[in-house]
């Protein structure tokens, strides 16, 4: 008989997709040969994410493994949205039928399909085809507490959250302020809180939920999701924590300019700004990281990327004559490095010289973080980068706090930069010491759960079970 295939429908970001194809590939070592992997492709919307999916899909076609990518047909895009989420949700809700002709075109049995969080309208492709059906989530089991308890906050609370009297109770986390929830949910006339809601009634439908966290690093939700304290009491679908899910490459040969540059400096001195795919910095805002730096009287590594191009809608490679101010760069050659392009992230997170990390708080930036023991300064920007930046400091304790003005697109002042900066790095601060010793603990906890016998291997080899059963169930 074939072997059964677990079938992988991502969206095209990279912080989505490559997070995904991991932990495939981690489903399919644990499966020892029983499992194969089918991933289906969208045609990404525009032809710079066509471009970066293309390379993802190359790099995994060499890699060897039984991996098979198949591309569905191009959808054309919805024109009239508002807001990321309401884009995304309807993009792959368009797929419907392609997803379903692909499945039921495949010649080998289907163990399971795991979809991304934003994809929950295809949960009634998988009923009609009586495939199980798994939710991959990137974020946070934190932000996936949120999802849960949405519908019965929707209810609760009948102003706008930030109009709320008191703090949001999200079981298992302290108290949330409203001014740290995510992005879509500030504005309930929008397309995307109704599709934060939609995906929160629809997570209860799913097999199970596949979340990128380890047991130990959100003990506390993971056991009131457990429990139903999220859902009125309701058994949640069954939650598999199988990460954190770093994909770890070998470093560049010959080594990137960026880490050359850290090699000549001392051991835990650079604090290193970078703010995901995509953070970007108006001048106005550039100016301000510069004097906070400048005046911090740190070492720096600062990834600083200009605003975004109309046509790609990511950030362009920044102009630093013209984003900077003058005489910057001169007056900060000893100490700084300014990088106008992508950089490696996890190279540099993985240097000794690195001390900190200012980040926008997307979820895999702080895993990464995280797996390599670096305390951070978060600077949300958007999605659920708030909410992030909330538990970092208050839950998990990893962070140092920093004001940022939701109310001015996120701006931060210099005064403030150079405040967070020197609590994180300065040797005789007591809450940058704290963020320090809780990233170290945190670093073993997240390497001990991936390994044999850890909290993270033990719930993908329960998943691996799961899914081979329902494979048997499938191909009678």
């Amino acid at each position: 008989m074939a072997t059964p295939t677990v079938v992988l429908l991502s969206v095209w970001g990279v912080g989505h997709l490559m997070s995904m194809l991991e932990a495939g590939k981690r489903l399919l070592a644990h499966s020892g040969g029983a499992l194969s992997l089918t991933v289906l492709v969208m045609q990404a919307p525009t032809e710079s994410y066509r471009s970066d999916v293309a390379a993802h899909v190359r790099r995994e076609e060499a890699s060897g493994l039984d991996i098979r990518f198949r591309h569905l047909p191009a959808v054309e895009p919805p024109t009239e949205y508002v807001g990321g989420e309401d884009f995304i949700s309807r993009f792959v809700e368009l797929h419907a039928a392609h997803v379903k002709a692909a499945i039921s075109g495949l010649t080998c049995p289907v163990a399971a399909l795991v979809i991304d969080f934003f994809g929950t309208t295809l949960l009634d492709v998988s009923r009609e085809l009586a495939v199980p059906c798994y939710v991959y989530f990137t974020a946070s089991a934190a932000m996936y507490a949120l999802f849960l308890r949405l519908p019965r906050l929707h209810e609760e609370v009948t102003v706008e959250f930030e109009e709320m009297e008191g703090n949001v109770d999200v079981p298992g986390l302290p108290p949330v302020p409203p001014s740290a929830l995510p992005t879509p949910m500030m504005d309930k006339k929008k397309p995307s809180y109704r599709w934060f809601l939609y995906h929160g009634r629809r997570f209860m439908e799913a097999q199970g939920v596949i979340v990128n966290t380890a047991g130990e690093l959100e003990r506390s939700v993971l056991a009131a999701i457990a429990e139903g304290r999220c859902t009125r009491g309701v058994p949640a679908p069954t939650v598999y924590p199988i990460g954190p899910v770093v994909a770890l490459n070998p470093p560049a040969d010959p080594p990137h300019e960026c880490v050359r540059w850290l090699d000549a400096q001392p051991p835990a001195s650079v604090v290193f700004l970078c703010f995901g795919g995509g953070g970007f910095s108006t001048a106005t805002q550039a100016h301000e990281i510069a004097r906070g730096l400048e005046r911090s009287g740190h070492r720096f590594l600062w990834v600083l990327r200009g605003p975004p191009a109309a046509s790609t809608g990511q950030p362009s490679d920044a102009d630093l004559a013209e984003l900077l101010p003058e005489g910057f760069l001169e007056k900060t050659k000893e100490k700084g490095m300014v990088w106008p392009t992508k950089a490696p992230q996890k190279e540099i997170l993985a240097h000794a010289a690195v001390g900190g990390f200012v980040t926008h708080g997307g979820w895999n930036s702080v895993l990464e973080s995280l797996w390599f023991g670096v305390p951070m300064v978060p600077w949300p920007l958007y999605a659920e980068q708030h909410l992030n930046a909330f538990t970092m400091v208050a839950y998990l304790g990893v962070a140092v706090a920093m004001e940022v003005d939701r109310k001015r697109n996120n701006f931060v002042e210099a005064s403030e930069l150079e405040r967070a900066v020197k609590t994180l790095m300065d040797g005789d601060s007591e809450d940058g010491r704290k963020a320090r010793e809780k990233c170290t603990e945190m670093k073993a906890v997240c390497r001990k759960a991936v390994e044999e016998g850890g909290s993270s291997y033990a719930a993908l080899c329960r998943l691996s079970e799961e899914m081979r059963k329902g494979a048997v169930r499938a191909s009678k």
